[in-house]
């Protein structure tokens, strides 16, 4: 992951804003950096969606694929996830150096998102053990300033939101088998329900006290982290400790009721804003990925 160096003056100054709750930009230690939200920025894809938080942008890209359920969920659809790392959003990921981070928010984002708890699976099939949505989740990192695992999940889900998987038709066929048609008609579309999708809130420990949404000068002065996946019920559906420090049980605590709550509190304003900006139609001023 990109790092910086800071001096230990620099740590001092960071570590005794945070201690005081006033970080270096002017945040409260629970408060997000900016976010613009855009979606709908992708023309090939069936849903796409790009998130700027502070320095840090993601852009997702959604495409449905039909093709056979799982043996083992032969009832429900999946997702498949591609993270790059492009090389422009730091010089660390030239050449192969992004990989290794690559598959580690690869993993992460299977433990988050392909479960039923988070995304209504049941939805995505279409003939039990024959034929179910197989949706293609592509990440592409263009920028990074920190906190990429929430900029990410923030995208995925205004992504999920914004796609649409054509009607299908399914009717008998000549010779007793089953055969499906889909919708030519980009108005006779299914909208996936994002009602449970949770968003990830990292939660970096500094000092004594803990961070949301740190910059990557935060993440420098932070001995561990905390990544956990919130529902809009403020339910925790996957946790991971990151870094090389420990947590004691007392800032366990803390760090995750914090995490529960400001999850709970990021996706109202979330999905006001996704829904405004779809009620604009044709209206809206596009800025597009590379704006």
């Amino acid at each position: 992951m990109a790092t910086v160096q800071l001096s230990e003056a620099e740590k001092v100054y960071v570590l005794h804003g945070i201690r005081d709750d006033l970080r270096v930009d002017g945040r409260s230690c629970e408060d997000y950096r900016h976010m613009e939200i855009e979606t709908d920025v992708v023309s090939n894809t069936d849903g796409s969606a790009k998130v700027t938080l502070g320095h840090t942008a993601v852009l997702v890209g959604i495409k449905a694929e039909m093709g056979k359920p799982r043996p083992a969920q032969p009832a429900e659809g999946y997702l498949e996830f591609f993270v790059d790392c492009s090389a422009n959003a730091t010089p660390e990921f030239e050449g192969r150096g992004g990989e290794e981070l690559g598959t580690e928010l690869t993993n992460t984002l299977y433990r988050v998102f392909n479960n039923k708890r988070s995304v209504d699976l049941a939805s995505l099939c279409i003939s039990p053990g024959e034929h179910c949505w197989l949706l293609y989740v592509d990440v592409l990192l263009l920028q990074c300033d920190g906190n990429l695992y929430d900029g990410i999940s923030i995208a995925i889900k205004a992504a999920l939101f914004n796609t649409k998987l054509p009607k299908v038709l399914i009717s008998e066929g000549e010779e007793g088998g089953t055969e499906i048609e889909l919708s030519d008609d980009p108005y006779d579309s299914v909208r996936l329900s994002v009602d449970n999708v949770p968003c990830i809130v990292t939660l970096c420990k500094v000092g004594p006290r803990h961070v949301v949404d740190a910059t990557l000068q935060e993440k420098a002065c932070s001995v561990a982290s905390l990544i956990m996946a919130v529902t809009p019920a403020g339910t925790c559906t996957c946790m991971r400790k990151v870094g090389g420090g420990s947590l004691d049980p007392e800032s366990f605590f803390e760090m995750t009721e914090a995490g529960r709550r400001v999850g709970r509190a990021l996706h109202g304003p979330l999905m006001a804003l996704l829904s405004q900006e779809e009620a604009l139609g044709q209206k809206r001023q596009k800025v597009g990925f590379l704006g």
